[in-house]
């Protein structure tokens, strides 16, 4: 029987990647599309991928399937191959990273999830079938032109803040299943207007443009393939890029750069800068910007205090982890995060 998950350890896993050779390509896809059996469909998909070389983070749902994953690039035409045999996927648009060093991946997941995308959306008249219409590039640069056309980014604050459409109106939360009720609260007097939704690949994008229009807006737009088929589209036909800064990507790579223009700033030092990072406090993780001066200064740590835990013995460490759940730290991306001290990190033992 075929083994259909990973045996090996995530750090072998990324050695091994880290030793390759031979180029890869990332590349991101969705397709909304009725899935009857989502796990036999999981187990089919796992076994074509996995001969195939192929790494990343697939969600297969009833509502279809969201995809990131990582191929080598001489397999890229046996890969879209393998997918375009699914009916459904047939033709499905493969989104090719704009800024890809191919150590985006290094072990292959696919889970069975509820929805593949978290949307909080429980009325059961809502459907994908009526969404809104795609946007090219072209097309998106002529609509940010029009003083009538409302940009939304359906993206989190903490991809927004490192890059965005120019105009663009953020809805400032971490999660999607948020976004959508506040998008419609806060466009709800302006039902009539072009309103031209985006995201960084298209799958939140298309669904909100579809929520909506469930909820009486009329001339609704989105952007076809997000950010990344933006990107590709300017530069295949030399336009003039109206993102500006970096995409946040949920990678290993945590984003690809589109223009040069740096944005956001350093979380510790207030410099420009938009490079994403973990705390390097295994206790921690915490994603934040940062500067390469302050990545010296403080070991790639988000507080002294984190610096401080990173610079014990690997035995401290573990014992101050001990009987935790779901790290330490209870915080939104968005807000200020509470930064303990090493004694109170030290009372979240459990003795």
């Amino acid at each position: 029987m075929a083994v259909l998950h990973n045996r090996v350890s995530q750090k072998e896993l990324k050695q091994l990647l880290m030793e390759e050779t031979e180029p890869r390509t990332t590349i991101s896809f969705y397709q909304y599309h009725p899935i009857q059996n989502p796990q036999e469909f999981r187990d089919t998909l796992y076994k074509g991928l996995n001969a195939l070389k192929v790494y990343g983070r697939i969600y297969v749902a009833r509502e279809g399937i969201n995809a990131q994953v990582s191929v080598p690039s001489s397999d890229y035409d046996s890969l879209k191959s393998f997918l375009y045999s699914y009916n459904f996927l047939d033709g499905v648009r493969l989104n090719i990273a704009v800024d890809d060093d191919g150590k985006s991946f290094w072990v292959l997941k696919i889970k069975v999830r509820d929805k593949i995308v978290a949307d909080g959306i429980t009325d059961p008249a809502f459907s994908m079938e009526n969404k809104g219409r795609y946007v090219n590039a072209g097309e998106m640069n002529n609509f940010l032109k029009d003083p009538d056309t409302i940009v939304v980014d359906m993206r989190n604050h903490y991809e927004y803040e490192v890059g965005h459409f120019e105009k663009a109106i953020e809805v400032p939360s971490d999660t999607f299943r948020d976004q959508l009720p506040m998008a419609v609260d806060t466009l709800h007097n302006q039902k009539d207007k072009n309103i031209i939704m985006y995201c960084t690949g298209g799958i939140r994008c298309e669904k909100a443009s579809a929520f909506m229009l469930h909820n009486g807006f009329k001339n609704v737009f989105h952007l076809e393939g997000g950010i990344i088929n933006y990107a590709q589209q300017v530069k295949k036909e030399g336009l003039p890029s109206a993102f500006k800064g970096k995409n946040f990507v949920f990678d290993d790579r945590l984003g690809e750069r589109i223009t040069e223009e740096v944005i956001a700033k350093c979380h510790q030092c207030g410099r420009p800068a938009d490079t994403h990072t973990n705390c390097k406090n295994d206790a921690c993780h915490l994603l934040f910007i940062q500067c390469e001066a302050c990545a010296i200064k403080y070991d790639g740590c988000c507080t002294p205090e984190c610096q401080q835990v990173y610079h014990l013995p690997l035995d401290e460490q573990q014992k101050l982890r001990e009987g935790k759940q779901n790290g330490i730290m209870i915080f939104n991306k968005s807000q200020k995060r509470l930064r303990p001290t090493i004694e109170e990190m030290k009372g979240y033992r459990q003795e």
